[in-house]
């Protein structure tokens, strides 16, 4: 298949993506619904839901296919996010854009492919829902306007999934969504028997901000330091607002020394934003690693403790220095 490159904005489509919290999620009957109405409605044997990942296409809902995802460079689906319109294509053997790629030439050997985006909460491109035939054949204009209803059938459910896991006011995920994820994340590392290590910040002087500045201007350092938090960690951690001024971040695969190295390139985001901005980010820090065993409650005290330990030394240092 030829490459016609990412879709624009690349990083910020992957984020939404992550946000949602839908890959390798079990199948659930509010996708699976659509995708049956689909495939009886049109009379095509596959009807998907794809999410296109980094390097995978993943399939959050599957009719008429034994496999549950496939390579992004190798897929369709990854052409049809770049487009307004949905991707037709009548005959994929007389298309010289997918007559070589091994979804065509191979199994499920397709013919005929009629994909429309599906766009996140915040308006990027992150899948598709898509028909799919081992034989060539033709769609009217009605039937396309029918897949699109389809598809915004299925953004009014990542809307859903978003409004319970994702933190209206910072754009990133909430307790619940944290806690989901998280899970996930702690029992890969298990599996794989790697490290983890989480992170718990606390604003300090958050209350002084909105009893001087007002609420509004606390919710514009709340947003800050979320977006400092996704410039400065991988898009594979998971970070999350707990709730009021805390914050934390859970990072896999990662080392103590690895982690104070993030430590390190966060303290200099903040410190940036801090000389360009006229009233100060500061906050403290509480950090924990992972046993093995621990579960993610276990975690999030240990560092919340570890953080207020850090808290009452700022505040002690700072008297002394007064005084």
């Amino acid at each position: 298949m030829k490459n016609d490159g990412l879709p624009s904005e690349e990083h910020a489509r992957l984020e939404a993506l992550q946000l949602l919290q839908l890959l390798d999620t079990p199948a659930e009957e509010r996708f699976d619904r659509i995708t049956r109405i689909a495939k009886r409605m049109f009379g095509v044997p596959t009807v998907l839901i794809t999410l296109v990942d980094a390097d995978r296409l993943w399939f959050k809902s599957i009719q008429g296919l034994d496999v549950h995802e496939a390579p992004r460079s190798q897929s369709l689906c990854a052409r049809a996010i770049t487009e307004a319109l949905p991707l037709i294509v009548p005959n994929t053997l007389m298309d010289e854009r997918f007559a070589d790629t091994p979804l065509v030439t191979s199994y499920p050997n397709i013919r005929f492919y009629a994909g429309c985006a599906l766009h996140s909460p915040n308006n990027h491109r992150i899948g598709t829902l898509c028909l799919i035939d081992t034989e060539p054949r033709e769609i009217i204009d009605d039937d396309v306007e029918l897949l699109q209803e389809l598809a915004s059938l299925v953004e009014q459910e990542f809307k859903a999934t978003a409004l319970s896991t994702i933190d209206e006011l910072t754009n990133i995920s909430n307790r619940r969504g944290f806690l989901q994820l998280a899970q996930q994340a702690l029992s890969h590392c298990r599996r794989e028997q790697q490290n983890a290590c989480l992170l718990y910040f606390d604003l300090d002087g958050f209350k002084e901000i909105n009893d001087n500045l007002g609420h509004s201007f606390g919710d514009k350092v709340l947003k800050a330091f979320a977006q400092i938090l996704s410039q400065s960690f991988r898009t594979s951690d998971v970070f999350a607002r707990l709730g009021g001024d805390e914050f934390v971040v859970l990072l896999t695969n990662t080392t103590t020394q690895e982690m104070d190295s993030v430590i390190a390139r966060l303290k200099h985001n903040v410190d940036e934003y801090n000389v360009q901005h006229d009233h100060a980010i500061n906050y403290s820090c509480g950090a924990t690693t992972f046993a093995g065993e621990d579960s993610i409650e276990a975690l999030l005290h240990k560092a919340d403790q570890e953080m207020y330990t850090h808290k009452a030394n700022k505040r002690e240092s700072s008297t002394k220095l007064k005084t």
